[in-house]
């Protein structure tokens, strides 16, 4: 199932008030002086000749699902947690398979600290919910009328978890932790934060694997759209066509953001529409998963020929992707890597911190299951970097009312540094 992520779902939202809205523009945004004629309506061309490319990509094995399973559960025994409480999610995937939505209705997974997970999920959906459980267990489901968190705590007492910490993934919803608190007393809920960050934030072979084929689609698709870019296009069309073709290669495709001329200054766009010019920015933030797993690449060029300081700033950020690889080391904070991409936008008169005319986000966030996780390239993160993490690298220029710039790609930790998944783009006359 492909869930929409947020800048799907923010880009939806901004295509929906813009129809609604009709001519309503961005607050303090210029009037043009005259209206020029519309441009002829561009159509996108079919990416049915395309031919996936994931072949190769091998689910996570079960095996492996157990072997997670039993390292946060040494970790738990050293912590003296009883149990873990996951509900619907990346992590519940993670451990066990399960591949499922989040509803008001209940689905979690209990890890104890000794013995096999325990599941407890709808009645009418146990069925599914089966489908793509991998590592066993007991599947407890509940009807209608019943309380989910009676369930949950009747497990957790047959388990032999009758007392003490019960931590919790940090994405589990308020509704359900009140739940089991109402449900019993005698628990002490903490968080399970730092265990699921010493499983997930460092990736195997078999992840990195995966990661690498999807990153292999989304380079493919972006190629293949910035080839076929015509005057007249939308965002719009622009953004189905990059989804058209990720789908035609094997992958999944989880956003396609897609913002044109002075959008390109608000790194999650504006509500204005904008079309392809002569001239015009063109930057895409665009990722796929390939079995869960996600890639995460922008590019940045111009329809026509680049001016002098498009080039410029281009170039800048360019060279703040290599500042945050070069600056990679085991053991170096994260938060390290983005001290020294501002230290050199700073030079370049960009800033200082995050102010604009500049970069207004992190360099760069980890990725795994989830788009974004632990650990971030963010000033003050003090997470060690160790073999195996994973991360986006980004760091852009944004230039209100003019335009902005992002480069991004994604690579890992080892032992020599930083190791990318797709290379660098050359230059903005060949961004991709």
């Amino acid at each position: 199932m492909i869930r929409p992520s947020r800048r799907v779902f923010l880009k939806g939202v901004c295509a929906c008030t813009v129809i609604a809205a009709g001519a309503t523009r961005r607050a303090g945004a210029r009037e043009p002086a005259a209206m020029a004629p519309p441009a002829p309506a561009a159509v996108a061309p079919p990416a049915s000749a395309l031919r996936p490319i994931t072949g190769s990509a091998h689910p996570i094995s079960a095996a492996e699902r157990r072997a997670r399973i039993a390292k946060v559960q040494a970790l738990m025994e050293q912590r003296k947690i009883g149990a873990l409480l996951i509900e619907s999610g990346a992590s519940l995937e993670y451990f066990t398979g399960i591949r499922w939505h989040r509803s008001e209705r209940t689905t979690a997974a209990v890890i104890p600290a000794r013995g096999e997970v325990l599941i407890v999920t709808p009645a009418f959906e146990e069925p599914s919910v089966r489908e793509t459980l991998r590592v066993g267990g007991d599947v407890r489901p509940w009807n209608e009328s019943d309380n989910p968190f009676a369930a949950i705590v009747q497990g957790l007492r047959d388990l032999g978890v009758r007392a003490g910490p019960v931590a919790v993934e940090p994405t589990v919803r308020f509704f359900i932790v009140d739940g089991v608190r109402k449900a019993a007393s005698g628990y002490e809920i903490v968080s399970g934060d730092p265990l699921i960050r010493a499983c997930r934030m460092i990736k195997s072979p078999a992840e990195l694997a995966l990661m690498q084929t999807a990153n292999d689609v989304t380079i493919a698709a972006l190629r293949y759209v910035h080839g076929h870019v015509e005057r007249g296009m939308s965002e719009a069309d622009l953004s189905t066509l990059m989804n058209d073709t990720t789908v035609a290669l094997g992958g999944s495709p989880e956003f396609a953001l897609v913002l044109l001329n002075e959008a390109s200054a608000y790194p999650h766009g504006s509500l204005e529409p904008q079309t392809v010019g002569d001239g015009s920015i063109i930057l895409m933030d665009c990722g796929c998963t390939v079995e869960g797993y996600q890639s995460d690449i922008s590019r940045t060029w111009v329809y026509g020929e680049p001016n002098k300081r498009q080039r410029k700033i281009w170039s800048t950020v360019r060279r703040g992707q290599e500042i945050a690889l070069e600056t990679a080391k085991i053991g170096i904070a994260a938060g390290e890597l983005d001290d020294a991409v501002r230290s050199y936008y700073e030079i370049e008169g960009y800033g200082p911190g995050y102010k604009l005319p500049g970069l207004s986000h992190r360099t760069g966030h980890g990725i795994g299951l989830d788009g974004h996780e632990p650990a971030y390239l963010v000033h003050g993160d003090s997470t060690p970097l160790e073999f195996g993490m994973c991360f986006s690298d980004e760091p852009g220029i944004y230039i209100p009312g003019e335009f902005g710039v992002r480069l991004e790609d994604c690579w890992y930790m080892t032992a020599g540094g930083a190791q990318l998944f797709t290379p660098l783009a050359k230059s903005i006359d060949d961004p991709i």
